[in-house]
């Protein structure tokens, strides 16, 4: 298998170019200590873009949703190179890699998972279902999302829980022997001869393999749940 996929398109349209232009102006702070580009800087895209700058908004005064402005000629010809650009993408297939595809899926699925975890900078509503009851949301909490957006203080952690339990899904199967933690002693095998012709396996005085069967449904169920997770959050695993 051989993936080659470059970086997605990045917009640069007249606003980017002012910020390009006039680079020595240092960005501004808002009042909440956030960065932002300065308001001249803005002002100077908004007329690269439209030809004049938008009034400032009165006080009380609703804006409706979009910019129906005259476009300059400038960004329709940034907007048609930005039309060209097409992300490289390339993948090569061989016959092996389909001979185990849930194994060779893992091994790709399984980096991406961990650095996602490490570079995210938000989360997706997690169903109360999914995470264990000392995560889970209160109804108030809940209510409170779907109202106006606000989240708990469990909110990202919910996400974190749901998303390590997807790796150790994904690092359990990449391993050959994962379940042999739940196998313990030795195997005496004896073969004894029956009358018919067949034989009849028995344990012999030295074995004392076990299993523990409670341990490994625990850990198929965990593995399998995180399979389940990642079917479900797949759409959200974005950065």
């Amino acid at each position: 298998m051989k993936v080659k996929i470059g970086p997605y398109k990045n917009w640069f349209g007249p606003y980017q170019l002012a910020e390009k232009l006039m680079f020595w102006v240092p960005k501004e702070k808002d009042e909440h200590g956030f960065e932002h580009t300065a308001d001249r800087v803005h002002k100077f895209g908004e007329w690269l873009a439209h030809g004049s700058i938008e009034p400032e908004a009165e006080v009380g005064e609703v804006r409706k949703w979009g910019d129906d402005r005259p476009v300059t000629w400038l960004a329709r010809f940034l907007s048609w190179i930005h039309s060209k650009k097409e992300q490289k993408i390339e993948v090569h297939i061989d016959r092996w890699d389909t001979w185990s595809m849930d194994h060779t899926l893992a091994h790709i699925v399984l980096p991406m998972l961990k650095q996602l975890k490490a570079t995210k900078h938000g989360a997706p509503f997690v169903d109360n279902e999914d995470v264990p009851k000392e995560l889970q949301m209160t109804l108030s909490d809940e209510l409170e999302y779907k109202t106006n957006g606000s989240t708990d203080d469990k909110f990202f952690e919910r996400w974190n829980w749901v998303m390590d339990e997807m790796i150790f899904a994904f690092e359990e199967h990449n391993k050959d022997d994962g379940d042999s933690q739940f196998y313990s002693g030795e195997h005496d095998i004896q073969w004894k001869k029956l009358q018919d012709g067949n034989s009849e396996v028995l344990r012999g005085p030295k074995d004392t393999f076990k299993v523990d069967k409670v341990g490994l449904e625990a850990y198929n169920n965990r593995k399998a749940n995180g399979f389940r997770l990642f079917g479900k959050y797949y759409q959200n695993l974005w950065d």
